[in-house]
């Protein structure tokens, strides 16, 4: 049978250690006071979600329509904790701006394509992570989602088409 994951935001974090609640609470804190309004938080793909509802983006998730656009997404993994900030990943403007403002307070970043991996609280500048979100309206990053799905249709048009003889 397989492990049933957590049901609400509340059930998530009441399952962590103590260390790793408080973090993910300050993080979570953070995301609530800073996040466009209709975003909504809940349970997505095993994480703490943040994302766009159906009632505001009645299409959904490209990958898995079913599913609401994800926005953020905060998770505690094995050996670190982590922030998926797919609203920066989209624009190379406003991912550069986050990683110059991270640097700028000296704090280290482990950050892969969208994901910012920290082991403790002390690691993470919740200020430029808030500030980084309020940049992002709701227009701005469902108009990139978009262009991003525009993108992938013609590559994938464009592999389908029969190569032209030579």
């Amino acid at each position: 049978m397989a492990k049933k994951g957590p049901a609400s935001v509340d059930e998530y974090l009441a399952a962590l250690h103590d260390d790793r609640r408080s973090a993910l609470e300050a993080v979570r804190k953070v995301i609530l006071k800073s996040i466009p309004k209709k975003i909504e938080e809940g349970i997505q793909y095993g994480m703490i979600g943040y994302y766009i509802p159906h009632s505001v983006y009645p299409s959904g998730y490209h990958c898995d329509p079913s599913q609401p656009v994800p926005y953020i997404a905060l998770a505690s993994q094995k050996n670190y904790m982590s922030l998926y900030l797919m609203c920066l990943y989209m624009r190379s403007d406003w991912k550069d701006a986050f990683e110059s403002a991270y640097r700028a307070t000296g704090k280290k970043l482990d950050m892969g394509a969208s994901c910012v991996r920290f082991k403790r609280l002390e690691d993470l500048p919740l200020e430029v992570v808030g500030k980084a979100i309020k940049q992002v309206s709701l227009k701005d990053y469902i108009a990139c989602y978009e262009s991003t799905l525009d993108t992938r249709s013609m590559r994938a048009k464009q592999r389908s088409r029969p190569s032209k003889p030579t």
